[in-house]
Parts: structure tokens; sequence; C-alpha cells
């Protein structure tokens, strides 16, 4: 079955934001958008919580956007974060968003404030009434203290604009709830439960762990697609251990920044009040990268 948001099916790649000196590194920035279009990877998606969007300033979130915006320079979709808990915050950051390029907008579901599900609702359907790209609606109550329930989910999909979710609340039994409610692109959140979200009808991800093996990645959702499920198994099983350190060692995206340093690829820089990972935790890192056999 075709949904609403099939063009952005496959592999997302949720990229980090790339400091020297607590500057943003537009050069790094630059690599990372090539690296990414070189491993086939079909759509980026900068400045949201792996790219430590909540320490980026209003202009640096806007400059990130136009600038990754630039360098793919048609050759790879841009969805970029643009959400907010303050609704007249997102809507300015979709409209720039719009404005400069982009091919649609990932929107976090209002964090800390914990709106109702009406006010989930009037949020994302002031945005979906403003812009004409589509909307992704972000939902990862773990971080925003506030689910948005399946039912919201279908009502949000009634609207030409919402297309997509990327479902990051863990629960097999939401996802499922979103598909048989609406037409609605999903999209997994979480990379370790990328082939487990697509056996019951998601599209693929919205990775971190693409960062550093888009490749794989891509290779799993491809075989998913393919029907060959042995080999998008195999895939699953070897990008678990990498998957689960890229969440379980630390906050994202403390570990993918460390692994990217660790790699060669990345000073590992972040802004407060995100800290290094501890001795131990960046042990156990290095040692799963060394056994993937990246190190």
């Amino acid at each position: 079955m075709t949904t609403k948001g099939e063009a952005f099916a496959g592999l997302s790649v949720a990229m980090t934001t790339p400091f020297r000196d607590s500057e943003i590194d537009y050069e790094a920035l630059r690599g990372q958008v090539e690296f990414q279009i070189e491993a086939g990877t079909h759509c980026l998606c900068p400045v949201g919580t792996t790219g430590e969007s909540p320490t980026l300033d209003h202009d640096d979130h806007e400059r990130v956007i136009a600038a990754v915006v630039e360098y793919a320079a048609g050759r790879i979709k841009v969805m970029p974060g643009t959400g907010s808990n303050n609704t007249a915050e997102a809507l300015r950051l979709t409209t720039f968003a719009e404005r400069n390029g982009a091919d649609a907008a990932l929107v976090v579901a209002p964090y800390y404030n914990k709106p109702t599900q009406q006010g989930m609702y009037e949020h994302y359907k002031a945005l979906a009434e403003a812009v004409d790209i589509p909307i992704c609606v972000y939902n990862i109550p773990g971080r925003t203290g506030k689910n948005i329930e399946p039912e919201t989910i279908a009502r949000l999909a009634e609207l030409p604009g919402i297309a997509l979710v990327k479902e990051a609340t863990g629960s097999m039994d939401q996802a499922s709830a979103i598909m048989a409610l609406s037409n609605v692109t999903v999209l997994s959140g979480d990379d370790s439960l990328t082939l487990p979200l697509m056996s019951i009808g998601a599209r693929g991800v919205i990775s971190v762990v693409g960062n550093i093996v888009p490749r794989d990645m891509l290779a799993l959702v491809q075989a998913f697609d393919a029907g060959d499920f042995a080999a998008a198994l195999s895939w699953h099983r070897k990008l678990f251990p990498l998957c689960r350190d890229m969440l379980s060692l630390a906050t994202n995206p403390i570990p993918v920044k460390t692994a990217l340093r660790l790699l060669g690829r990345d000073t590992g820089e972040m802004r407060m009040p995100m800290t290094p990972l501890d001795e131990e935790s960046e042990a156990k890192l290095r040692s799963t990268l060394g056994k993937y056999g990246l190190l």
C-alpha cells in the first residue's frame, strides 16, 4: 500500500552538528553531506535531537538548515528539524525551512509544557496550513514528556500536509495502531527497531547510526524491501550492538559524536550541558567499533 509520505521512505540520517572551538564547523558539515550522498542515503535530517538543536541559538539553527540545503544542491532530500514547544517558534522555523528549499520538515511534539491531545492537533494543524512542504510528526515521549496518541495522529493524517511520523515511542502497539488508523508513512525513530517496525508496515528509518555506517543501514532497508528477509535479519543482528551503544551508553548524541571522533571524522565536541562520554563507556564503545570492523 502506498502511503502519503512515500517519497521519504528508505534511509534518512539524523545528522550531527559538528563543532570546532564552540563554533559550527561548516567545512565538516559539508563533508558530512557529501559522505551521505556517496553512501546513497535518501534524506538528511539536520538540526534535530542528534544535531543538538536544544543548544543551537536561532541564528545557528537557521544557518545550518540553509547550509545543508545549499550543500545538498538537490542531490538528496533535506528534512530539517523545525519543532518547538512554542507554536509561533515552530511556525517561524518551518516557514524558514520551506523558503530556503527544504523538502520537508521534521517537527518534534511540543515538549515540557505537555499540551492536551487537542493542543497537539492544533499545533500541527497550524503548521500544516502555513506551509506547502510535507510535515513529519516526531513523537518521542521519552524526551517530550507527552505521547501523541494514535487517534490524534490519525486526525492529523487527514490534513494534506501531514505525511509522515517519526515513531520513537518504542511501542510496536502504538506503531500498529497508527498504521491501522491512517495512511501516513511511518519511519522508525530507533535504529534497533527498524526491522521490527518495517515488518508491520513502517517504510524506513531516521537513523543515528547512519552517521557512522549509512551503507549498512541502507542495506537492511533495501533487503527488506526486496523481500530478502534473511539478509535484512542478518544486517539487523550485525548492526544491533552498534545501535544499542548509540542509546545505552549515554544520552544521544554523546555516543555517536564520540564514535565519529574515534573514527577521525569529527572533533567530538559538544555544547554544554552535553558532556563527554566517561572513560568506561568510551572503552565499551571502542570495543563495539572494533568488533564491527571499524577500528
